[in-house]
């Protein structure tokens, strides 16, 4: 069914994805099996690196990263790596936009630098003099995903970039939202130096039941030797695992990273093709710029703009109503639907985050967005029947915040 969880990109998982995986040539691998036995599987690594740097403008993959946030680690490391070869240990600082993912100011603070927030401007883009006004000779570097996590493009990417660059620091580019740009744009030519893909979001494989993921990091040339190892390389016909890499931060991962799900992401781009790729961030964009503009005559929209694979809406036009985002998530859970992602990003007051992807029918969308102009007019007229909600489901109100804080890990019967 429709899972419009935004930031998440829930698309279709083909099913050819699923037959490549299970060949028996890749399905029944070892690890610590010979590299001229598993040539096959090793030419895949490498096509797949080559595909997704030409995807993002990059000069070279590091395929072992398990997730997004591992990724984005395996990345700060690299740009951490980097500056201690050349000397600049006084760069101790990220800066992250206040809209940014929760685990780029995360991942910053596990690789041991301080965390700079800078506030967005009231376009819901990054405020460009306020990152002249922080940026120094201690800054590592900017964390940015673009578009952002309002669903909306930067565009001032190039001079963004030019800031950060100018002040010797290293732009990394969070790929949680490069659905929207599929073939469209690459943040290798927007100035970014670091990336990461979800191949879980972006590249259709599964996630909805918690993985596994896999979050590639590609770099420009000047950071390459410093890429976990081993890398795969080419020697004529043969394929090989390079662990001659000069100032590696050394492995990121056991073995090679999830092989199955790099199996899976690789047939999708071969399936797809470059046309493809460009045809689905396209309808990606249409989706959501269709639903947003269905519904705000029915809810907020902080920021009415063109958006790309997502938007956020602020809660119920009525400033006054008594019913929250919560409640409408609750609601929706009735009328069949998983709700969208809420309360994130934490700019957006009542935020309500819908990512419809590329791969729902028009008829899907409108039905959902009937539910929720059903649940507006409900708001208005009964809104203690979404206090109350959800009323169809085994489980009612649990009270998640002590559930995230305090977790009963073991039944007690």
């Amino acid at each position: 069914g429709f899972y419009p969880l935004g930031s998440c990109t829930m698309k279709y998982n083909p099913k050819i994805n699923e037959d490549a995986a299970r060949y028996d040539g890749f399905a029944n691998l070892h690890p610590y099996q010979q590299e001229d036995c598993v040539q096959g599987a090793l030419q895949l690594m490498y096509e797949l690196d080559k595909s997704l740097c030409e995807i993002a403008g990059m000069d070279k993959m590091s395929l072992q990263p398990a997730a997004g946030a591992h990724g984005e680690l395996t990345g700060i490391m690299v740009i951490k790596a980097y500056h201690e070869k050349n000397g600049d240990f006084k760069r101790d600082k990220i800066i992250v936009p206040d809209s940014a993912h929760g685990t780029n100011p995360a991942t910053a603070a596990m690789a041991g630098y301080k965390i700079i927030e800078i506030k967005s401007n009231k376009h819901g883009l990054v405020d460009v003099e306020a990152l002249k006004a922080v940026v120094g000779d201690d800054t590592a570097g900017l964390m940015l995903t673009n578009p952002n996590t309002l669903g909306i493009f930067e565009k001032e990417i190039k001079e963004i970039a030019q800031v950060v660059h100018d002040a010797g620091g290293q732009l990394y580019y969070d790929g949680a939202n490069a659905n929207a740009i599929l073939g469209q744009a690459r943040p290798g030519d927007m100035g970014f130096d670091v990336v990461h893909f979800n191949l879980h979001k972006t590249f259709s494989t599964p996630h909805g039941g918690g993985g596994p993921g896999a979050g590639p990091i590609g770099v420009k040339k000047h950071l390459e030797e410093f890429l976990p190892v081993p890398v795969v390389q080419k020697d004529g016909d043969r394929y090989y695992l390079d662990y001659n890499v000069p100032y590696t931060i050394g492995k990121v991962k056991d073995f090679f990273g999830h092989f199955g799900i790099l199996v899976r992401a690789y047939t999708y781009i071969l399936t797809m093709g470059s046309d493809g790729l460009k045809k689905a961030s396209t309808i990606a964009v249409l989706n959501a710029n269709y639903m947003a503009n269905k519904l705000k005559e029915h809810y907020n929209l902080p920021i009415d703009t063109l958006f790309k694979h997502e938007f956020v809406l602020g809660g119920l036009n009525d400033p006054l109503s008594e019913v929250t985002t919560l409640d409408i998530a609750k609601r929706l859970l009735d009328l069949g639907y998983h709700p969208p992602t809420v309360y994130f990003p934490l700019i957006i007051n009542q935020a309500i985050m819908v990512e419809p992807t590329e791969t729902e029918s028009k008829e899907t969308l409108d039905e959902f967005i009937e539910a929720m102009i059903q649940i507006a007019k409900e708001a208005e007229e009964n809104p203690k029947l979404l206090k109350e909600a959800p009323h169809n489901t085994i489980v009612r109100r649990p009270d998640e915040t002590r559930a995230a804080r305090n977790p009963v890990l073991k039944y007690e019967g």
